[in-house]
């Protein structure tokens, strides 16, 4: 499938960031940290090779690069790319409070509007 098909099936467009994020299945208490690659106020990538299957509900952590609001909520796992230059999973949010949410579309704004300032 070519990357302009999976980029159709968007509901929000993807905001390059990299960020680091904490995550766990339910069933495990140890967190993972792995860096973000991209972000939406759909969901988010996460370059990692760690082993999950697609449908797996994952706790996610991450806070602000300010350090001033953790932000926290479960989501389910919708893409697993294979181990490889481009291994991760691309990850649904499911539960997450508004505050969060409304966090999450500040950030993919602010950085598509700084996208589109001219250099």
């Amino acid at each position: 499938m070519a990357s302009e098909d999976v980029d159709d099936r968007r509901r929000h467009p993807r905001t390059p960031l990299s960020i680091l994020v904490q995550f766990r299945l339910n069933t495990l208490e140890d967190f993972l940290s792995e860096y973000s690659v991209n972000l939406s106020p759909g969901g988010m990538f996460i370059r990692t090779t760690a082993q999950h299957a697609e449908g797996d509900i994952i706790f996610l952590q991450f806070e602000l690069t300010d350090g001033s609001k953790l932000i926290e909520g479960m989501g389910r796992v919708v893409r697993v790319n294979p181990p490889g230059p481009d291994a991760g999973l691309g990850i649904e949010f499911l539960n997450f409070d508004e505050e969060s949410m409304a966090l999450i579309e500040d950030i993919c704004a602010a950085r598509a509007a700084k996208k589109q300032l001219p250099s």
